[in-house]
């Protein structure tokens, strides 16, 4: 695993603004950056896939684990009366995208080992499936890339199209200051009309609930299915989140409510206790006894690389602030990211049903945060 220092290309700002990556640059240093790039062997990438479609196959065995065991789910910060909506949707197995991002630490030698899996509402999708396959395809036309994702999505709509009333979905985000949320959903609609469906846009605070309960949106008309990029916990936090839940059947959501098992750090402890050997996972637990005197320490709900804490031997070395204090936190034993020139990249996997589809590489600082680059990378032997 290296990576090599590049020369950005000419006016690339105007060229990844044409892929529809308009949030580029942040406080005037650029989010997407083309000064490096990471470079991997075939090998690596095949080790890379095979750890994300392992731990898929976890996440899965883990989500029946829960099932018959609800009790558990009390760590979970899930509202009591929400629990019975998020387990029976899972024992239904309604339709779903089934997408996500497992993140990895990794030097390149031995397993990927997994820190956590986002996937809710991941972004840098159109980063890792369309802006860095053009960037490759202009700088190194000869080399290969881990990025099958837009065409995994492409398909995944596809085969969900049939169970989509009318062939029409929704999309919806808040309205988020950085275009971050509006680059991503603006993508995910696009990936769905390739794949025939009908697309609507619609800020999710124009999102109403009609005399019968049922969700509406801005023009009265009724929601049948609707893709999210807002998180499920703010969901059932809202005034509406009763209403929501108490008449699921009334829209397809996507991704469903059960993804709330899936996308909280919660349940990191549960996948160690299911298979403490398991090549890819880090062990971890609800104190630092359990995981070791060097270990990090999450809120099982946050965002973004906030309220986390890096302990080496029984010492602080590393922190950052922010607002999610709520529900709780676990311990996962330390694994040091590779440092390359005060780089330190996190290797996101994605996986679409369950397939792996592509690498996108975040890097920033000992703990990765809001400020952390997007780097692209090649496959070369």
């Amino acid at each position: 695993m290296e990576r090599r220092r590049l020369r950005p290309r000419e006016g690339w700002q105007a060229k990844v603004e044409e892929q529809g990556l308009v949030w580029h640059t942040q406080d005037g240093k650029p989010y997407w950056d083309e000064s490096a790039a990471y470079v991997f062997t075939l090998r690596q990438i095949e080790t890379l896939e095979a750890a994300a479609e392992r731990c898929h196959e976890l996440f899965l065995k883990a989500g029946d684990h829960l099932a018959k065991r609800p009790e558990k789910l009390a760590r979970f910060g899930i509202p009591d009366w929400a629990i019975d909506a998020v387990l029976a949707e899972w024992k239904r197995d309604r339709p779903a995208l089934d997408y996500g991002r497992f993140d990895f630490g990794w030097d390149g030698t031995g397993e990927p080992k997994l820190f956590e899996y986002n996937c809710d509402t991941p972004t840098s999708m159109l980063e890792c499936g369309v802006v860095q396959w053009q960037w490759k395809e202009e700088v190194f036309p000869g080399h290969d890339q881990f990025t099958s994702l837009h065409e995994k999505l492409i398909d995944r709509w596809r085969y969900l199209a049939r169970d989509l009333p009318g062939q029409r979905l929704w999309v919806t985000h808040h309205a988020d200051g950085l275009h971050e949320d509006t680059v991503t959903t603006t993508y995910m609609r696009d990936l769905a009309s390739q794949a025939g469906l009908e697309t609507r846009g619609v800020l999710i605070d124009r999102i109403g609930i009609d005399g019968e309960g049922r969700i509406v949106d801005e023009e009265d008309y009724l929601i049948t299915a609707l893709f999210k990029l807002y998180p499920w916990e703010w969901i059932v936090a809202e005034d509406y989140g009763r209403e929501i839940v108490r008449r699921m059947d009334s829209c397809l959501w996507l991704e469903p409510i059960w993804k709330m098992l899936w996308s909280n750090k919660a349940i990191l402890p549960l996948l160690h206790e299911l298979e403490p050997k398991h090549p890819n996972l880090l062990a971890a637990g609800w104190d630092a006894a359990s995981v070791g005197p060097s270990h990090v320490v999450k809120p099982i709900l946050a965002r973004e690389g906030a309220n986390i804490f890096i302990v080496e031997g029984g010492h602080e070395t590393a922190r950052s602030e922010g607002p999610y204090r709520e529900f709780g936190q676990v311990y996962q034993a330390l694994y040091p990211l590779p440092s390359f020139d005060g780089a330190y990249p996190v290797l996101g996997v994605w996986t679409v049903g369950g397939e792996a589809a592509g690498l996108g590489i975040r890097e920033g600082g000992r703990i990765t945060a809001d400020d952390a680059r997007f780097v692209p990378h090649i496959i070369e032997g």
